[in-house]
């Protein structure tokens, strides 16, 4: 009977120990996974007494603990699916994965992992049992007494080992979701179970260390199974193995840089079903940007390191010391040098070396320590923040690109633009051809290049001039103003349409290579044409203001000059001058608000912003960081701007047209006199101009930190208190109540 008891300890169940999932199983009757011992006494037995059934019914329990844990970890070690990958015919090979998924679950790296530590607690128990056994056939009286005494210990372990794998097994659980069952387990009271929890969790952890180690060294998703919590996008929606050979054929028909552009953007992710829950999302998020960032760094694009063979040819070719060093017999190996410097330098192997030598300490400390855990994240991460850092800034020059961007987009090149405004005058005059627009500006833009930049400045060929497709819809230029004109009441909607003309539809592109492209996303790009395109339109309505006091200034002349000729004394001509004599002081009102208006976002705005951002970019060595201070420095120049809130950009935009109406009018007032019209405008403006100061100088705006200069814009407008006392006028005038009768 001993040796049947000794027997059923290790699993195997006879005529005396029975089990009744078996016989159930015999009967065709579904057996599920139990919660309860299924090993029992045969009932037909009678010679055993009740005291040493009950202890023989507990200490069978053990065995079939041990035979549930065998069973896990023998199911869960299987590598058969290793074979039917690598060595089988592909046809055989899908016939055989189909069947097995049909009969199994996916395999799982973290439960083989786990499986090996249940291996381990269960060798400890078959040594106990073999040991009970060497004592048994020593004793000449052996007695259940021993085995109770040997076995104790595991009457605390097993069951507890057993209601780990039932979670598992009933609700499927894998990858970082196990490391979490276990983690909770881990916070006991007893010594023994948790220290044996601890173990699994360390049998775990060796798995997510090695993919840790894959995806931080070397830049490789190592997750054949989709349980690491870095996931790539298409992971979620398509099957491991279909969306491995469609990725592959993407792979061989994108370009490197391409490829690696999409990784950085878009093509990993944070799995928060897979993700510890005692791993914060800042340090996954830490994991992730490294992994991208040495992906990056491993993969530079070939252009890049043709540009990089070509500069460093140049620096051997004028240094006699490097000269000297290399061989002269081989001038064919500097290119040859040179490509492996400039692969071997973004990412030194001694960098790499040292984030695998950081990730191997953390898998041979025997517990999970959090806190040393996110010093080697944070360590890595800065690592890898630093040698992109240099990628972007050092070696693709940040500096000159950002420079570009102000030059062109933030219109720091004013002469330029002024140039190109008044070539392309005329031609903005009238309504943008949907055809051929963009080729019509190309003339005054390659014009206005040729005149005012210089042969030095090697980013200019970067920006091209753009005229997205409108539809009909778009108003354009003087043509299409005149057919909305002001009606005689003054009440007419100028606002309506946001839009100054067809022409505010003019962009820029900005050509950007890799890997300046991680930092300068379409985002980025977006926002800055967004600010571009609110600084040409300004800077377009103020020269039109300039332009329309100069022509008619200039006829002014000429007729001065025709009456003196002529021997008259142009009465008429001096009368006319007197009746348009208050538009001039309009005129002057606009080119006062829209001079200021400029010079508060030119200098203000853009130039603290600028000189902000450079000095974090001379501070900092970290490529998050710089990203990071370039969005503050973007919504920066867009809050401070007013192009966020849409009552004030609404307002400015009205403004913008109304000056454009203004100017055309006065110009052809000499052809085309409508006093009226002119008024109707002044009046219109005034009431714009009113409200945005009342806006402005309001607590929310000028009372913050959003605008830090906007007192100083609110002063020079307000400087002879003009503003304030007009906007008190307009104010007394709307609160005027008609008298009630007494």
């Amino acid at each position: 009977m001993l040796h049947e008891l000794l027997l059923a300890l290790l699993g195997f169940t006879g005529d005396l120990i029975v089990d009744e999932r078996e016989q159930r199983k015999t009967l065709g009757l579904d057996s599920p996974l139990s919660d309860e011992c299924t090993f029992k006494l045969a009932p037909d037995i009678s010679f055993i007494e009740p005291s040493e059934r009950d202890l023989i019914e507990t200490l069978i329990k053990l065995g079939f603990y041990y035979r549930e844990l065998d069973r896990f970890a023998k199911k869960s070690r299987n590598l058969s699916w290793i074979r039917s990958v690598t060595s089988v015919h592909p046809l055989e090979r899908a016939d055989e994965l189909s069947k097995q998924s049909r009969e199994e679950k996916k395999p799982s790296v973290y439960r083989r992992a786990i499986a090996n530590g249940i291996g381990e607690i269960l060798s400890v128990y078959r040594s106990a049992v073999l040991h009970i056994e060497q004592l048994l056939l020593a004793e000449t009286t052996p007695i259940l007494a021993t085995v109770t005494q040997g076995l104790n210990k595991f009457f605390v372990l097993f069951p507890p080992l057993y209601e780990v794998v039932l979670e598992i097994e009933r609700d499927d659980i894998r990858g970082g979701q196990l490391l979490n069952v276990l983690n909770k387990r881990c916070h006991c009271g007893v010594p023994e179970l948790r220290t044996c929890l601890q173990r699994l969790l360390w049998h775990g952890h060796q798995v997510m260390y090695n993919q840790l180690a894959a995806w931080m060294v070397y830049g490789i998703l190592q997750d054949p199974h989709q349980e690491f919590f870095i996931k790539r996008q298409e992971d979620g929606d398509l099957d491991h193995r279909s969306s491995q050979e469609e990725l592959s054929e993407k792979l061989a028909r994108t370009s490197v840089h391409e490829t690696s552009l999409t990784d950085w953007h878009s093509g990993f992710h944070i799995s928060l079903d897979m993700l510890p829950d005692y791993i914060p999302m800042r340090l996954g998020e830490s994991i992730l940007f490294a992994g991208k960032a040495i992906r990056v760094l491993r993969n530079p694009s070939p252009a890049f390191q043709f540009q990089k063979d070509k500069s460093f040819q140049q620096t051997m070719r004028g240094s006699q010391r490097i000269r000297g060093f290399m061989h002269s017999d081989f001038p064919e190996r500097e290119t040859e040098l040179d490509a492996d410097l400039t692969g071997e330098e973004l990412l030194p192997q001694s960098e790499a070396d040292k984030i695998e030598a950081m990730l191997k300490d953390l898998k041979e400390l025997s517990e999970f320590h959090k806190r040393s855990f996110e010093c080697t994240v944070d360590s890595v991460r800065a690592i890898a923040a630093s040698h992109l850092w240099q990628l972007v800034v050092v070696r693709a020059d940040l500096n000159g690109h950002l420079k570009a961007l102000k030059d062109y987009f933030l219109l720091e090149k004013g002469d330029f633009f002024q140039c190109f405004l008044e070539e392309s005058r005329q031609l903005m005059r009238l309504p943008p051809r949907q055809s051929t627009g963009e080729a019509d500006l190309m003339v005054p833009f390659q014009l206005a290049a040729t005149k005012t930049i210089g042969e030095e400045d090697k980013y200019f060929s970067r920006v091209s001039l753009r005229m997205p497709s409108f539809g009909v819809a778009v108003r354009s230029s003087q043509a299409d103003m005149a057919r909305s004109k002001v009606s005689l009441t003054g009440k007419a909607n100028l606002t309506s349409d946001t839009s100054v003309d067809g022409w505010d539809a003019i962009a820029l592109e900005y050509s950007v290579d890799w890997p300046m492209q991680l930092f300068f996303t379409q985002e980025v790009l977006s926002k800055y044409l967004k600010v571009f395109q609110y600084l040409i339109r300004l800077k377009r309505t103020q020269m039109e203001l300039e332009k329309s006091w100069a022509s008619v200034m200039h006829q002014d002349h000429l007729d001065f000059a025709q009456h003196r000729k002529d021997g008259t004394n142009g009465s008429i001509s001096q009368q006319r001058r007197q009746g348009i004599r208050p538009m001039w002081r309009v005129r002057e009102h606009m080119a006062f608000l829209i001079r200021n208006l400029q010079f508060y976002i030119q200098v203000d705005v853009i130039e603290s912003q600028w000189k902000v951002l450079q000095a974090h970019i001379d501070d900092s060595q970290d490529f998050t960081e710089l990203v990071g201070f370039h969005q503050e420095y973007l919504s920066a120049l867009i809050s401070q701007s007013f192009l966020d809130i849409g009552a004030v950009s609404r307002i400015l935009d009205s403004i913008m047209k109304l000056c454009l109406q203004f100017c055309w009018n006065i110009e052809n007032h000499e052809s085309n006199p409508n006093t009226s019209e002119l008024e109707n405008i002044a009046e219109e403006f005034n009431k714009k101009s009113n409200s945005l100061y009342t806006i402005l100088r309001s607590s929310k705006l000028a009372g913050s930190q959003r605008a830090p200069f906007l007192r100083r814009f609110l002063l020079r407008l307000n400087f002879n208190s003009f503003y304030e006392a007009t906007t008190r006028g307009l104010l007394n005038v709307v609160r005027q109540r008609p008298a009630l009768p007494l």
